[in-house]
């Protein structure tokens, strides 16, 4: 047998191995209201939210070279967006949802063009005072309930908890396939180069600008409505925790260096190790705040033992995704020569 054969052989048979597994952990996530428990589904619900947060952090950080501490402004305005829309203009929850993603896409886009004129801890920094300022403009009003937020129960009171399960759990499936996609595409060849090296992206065509509009429009869009799924399963929005650092972007970052940046399952892995451990702690009324500080030590010893996380060292181990960023292009392969021939 051929090198270059054997050698897409075992491309096929990773592929097929890899669908079997995507396949199976779909089948259940989808049936899982049927025969799991009320824990279960909260925490698979928790899951979803926190997975795609995690995904659209790794998107910024780790694909595109954007390290934000911002992520809980487009949480607490897709939040506040969907309660203001449903409780007081009377719009359907779907809409509602949708309409805290389009609001979160309008800022990101408005502070994209001051944003995204800085770099490294400059452009981190950034994203953290415009999303405190946020939080300090919503407490000023009364038409957002100022310090006691907005109750959502109006909207809310005919959705079981598997309602708000297949809302969490869809989001998420949905976010993955996007990610996926835009990763696979012309743009997320263009993330790559960005994040390696900006300059020499540039100098080859890439648009910088462009390319980084886009995906902080999808990161503001997807995490707003993100923000809208986690606050309606508690049924109350308010600014302290719709706007908070540890809840949302330190809980990102923790999920993405712990799974792998820079891996589409990474977030996946940290993303269900993060809710195990933080309702874990909780539950533990003796540690009190040391969690963060327990989940911090986590972090750090992940760090030092595998830098890349535990989907990245995995992969590089053994050289096998189950979602992969890479564009397998076999046409490509086809016109290689063939090395025992030659």
């Amino acid at each position: 047998m051929k090198i270059l054969d054997m050698f897409k052989f075992e491309r096929t048979a990773k592929s097929r191995v890899s669908l079997v597994a995507i396949a199976a952990i779909v089948i259940i996530l989808l049936s899982l209201p049927g025969w799991g428990g009320n824990y279960a589904i909260s925490m698979v619900t928790l899951m979803g939210v926190y997975i795609t947060l995690g995904l659209m952090w790794n998107l910024l950080a780790g694909y595109s070279g954007l390290v934000s501490l911002g992520l809980q402004m487009y949480i607490g305005v897709g939040a506040f967006t969907l309660a203001v829309f449903t409780t007081k203009f009377g719009m359907p929850l779907i809409l509602g949802l949708l309409m805290g993603g389009i609001v979160s896409t309008i800022i990101s886009v408005g502070l994209s063009y001051l944003l995204l004129r800085m770099k490294g801890m400059y452009f981190a920094i950034a994203t953290w005072m415009f999303a405190e300022a946020m939080r300090l403009l919503i407490v000023q009003f009364e038409f957002f309930g100022r310090g006691q937020g907005l109750f959502l129960q109006s909207a809310t009171r005919d959705l079981t908890d598997a309602h708000k399960y297949y809302l969490s759990v869809i989001m998420l499936l949905i976010v993955i396939v996007v990610v996926v996609l835009l990763l696979r595409s012309k743009l997320g060849l263009g993330l790559f180069s960005i994040r390696d090296n900006d300059v020499a992206a540039q100098t080859s065509g890439v648009p910088l600008f462009k390319s980084k509009l886009a995906v902080m429009m999808l990161t503001g869009f997807v995490t707003g409505i993100c923000g809208g799924v986690y606050f309606i399963w508690f049924g109350w929005v308010q600014p302290n925790s719709a706007f908070s650092l540890p809840t949302w972007t330190v809980a990102a970052v923790f999920i993405v260096v712990i799974g792998g940046i820079g891996t589409i399952t990474g977030p996946i892995v940290g993303g269900v190790i993060y809710v195990f451990l933080s309702q874990y702690l909780a539950s533990l009324t003796q540690i009190g705040p040391l969690s963060m500080v327990i989940l911090g030590a986590i972090a750090v010893t992940v760090i030092l033992v595998a830098p890349k996380g535990i989907v990245g060292s995995l992969q590089l181990r053994f050289g096998f995704e189950i979602i992969s960023a890479r564009r397998w292009m076999k046409k490509y392969v086809d016109r290689l020569p063939d090395p025992v021939a030659e």
